[in-house]
């Protein structure tokens, strides 16, 4: 088999990834569908759109043609954002070969079904889910690319998948460590982007630093409570995936989503925002998926609620603020019913 691995697509994420992966590699092909940033990529080794002033690997060739940037890659890591994975992945079954290892680096659901990008690739490429690996954990693209130390998960039920991509991607900048959680991972890096915002949002206020420590802290709370519902072992989100991610999203002038936040909490409305950012904001549509998921499961979300209402109901950050410090008063550790802790511990 041939050393070739294929990105698709060339945003920062995967701009980053493909960077890492040149390390190890000697031919990395990563897919857009833009011709000029291919030709920019090609030729002055930049992506200045997604991460100006950096020098990429001469290694990396980008490619618009899906089936050069796939055959006869040996692992194709898929970076669409979650609006887009459906439509990618379908692109990419006519080169799909089912021995071909496949990782996906994307923090979000699909709005319109609520699934997660695993359940979403697998459908299209018709292969089980547990044969996908997840990257996920602390890992902002602009410090990656720089080759800032970085250390992340990969998941997979399959654990010879998880192995390969901690092979594929582990070099002496960036570190991976497996997990069998894939279902946590993915859940963890799909909702911390809505308590980003969130921070961020206090942030815009200038509510200081109490109100961000509290609504990272009761935030972590949260997703695990409505990842153990979904199946999700609760030690995940004390991990890398969890907590790690969660707090680099929240707290850094790199995140999209915290400075979308940040942007709300000064007053700017949602399409300013949207508009000044120039890239996707992934937790605007998970904030709508998970709002749904909470409802269907009967779950309590009340940071993710009232995000909702400040992104789609026209509630201002300073009022979702006062309506979940106006809560009733609650025990700190209720977050996990005894039974489903004692599930991963038997």
């Amino acid at each position: 088999m041939s050393d070739k691995v294929a990105v698709l697509v060339a945003g920062s994420w995967g701009t980053a990834l493909a960077s890492v992966l040149a390390a190890n590699h000697p031919e990395i092909y990563l897919w857009t569908r833009n011709q000029a940033q291919a030709d920019e990529i090609n030729t002055a080794h930049t992506n200045e759109h997604y991460l100006p002033g950096v020098v990429l690997p001469k290694g990396i060739i980008a490619t618009t043609n899906m089936e050069e940037a796939v055959r006869d890659a040996k692992a194709v890591v898929i970076v669409a954002p979650s609006s887009a994975m459906r439509q990618v992945t379908r692109s990419l079954k006519a080169y799909w070969k089912e021995d071909m290892l496949c990782v996906h680096a994307t923090k979000g659901f699909e709005t319109e079904t609520m699934k997660r990008m695993s359940t979403v690739i697998a459908e299209e490429l018709g292969c089980e889910e547990g044969r996908i690996v997840v990257l996920s954990g602390p890992s902002h693209a602009e410090e990656v690319v720089r080759h800032c130390p970085t250390t992340v998960v990969v998941a997979s039920l399959d654990e010879n998948a998880a192995k390969q991509a901690q092979d594929l991607f582990m070099n002496n900048d960036f570190r991976v460590y497996t997990n069998r959680d894939m279902v946590g991972v993915e859940l963890a890096g799909a909702l911390k982007n809505i308590i980003a915002l969130g921070a961020g949002m206090s942030d815009g206020i200038g509510y200081g630093d109490n109100a961000k420590a509290a609504l990272i802290t009761r935030g972590i709370a949260e997703i695990s409570r409505v990842g153990v519902e979904l199946g999700a072992n609760p030690l995940t989100f004390a991990g890398l995936a969890g907590i790690g991610d969660l707090v680099v999203t929240a707290t850094s002038k790199h995140s999209r989503n915290w400075r979308a936040g940040s942007m709300l909490g000064q007053g700017k409305p949602l399409d300013e925002v949207l508009e000044s950012m120039g890239m996707v904001v992934e937790g605007i549509r998970t904030t709508q998926a998970a709002y749904a998921i909470s409802a269907k499961l009967g779950v309590q979300m009340p940071i993710t609620d009232q995000i909702y209402h400040v992104l789609f109901l026209g509630r201002s950050p300073r009022e979702a603020v006062e309506a979940l410090m106006g809560r009733d008063p609650k025990a700190e550790l209720e977050s996990i019913s005894q039974e489903t802790w004692e599930q991963w511990h038997t």
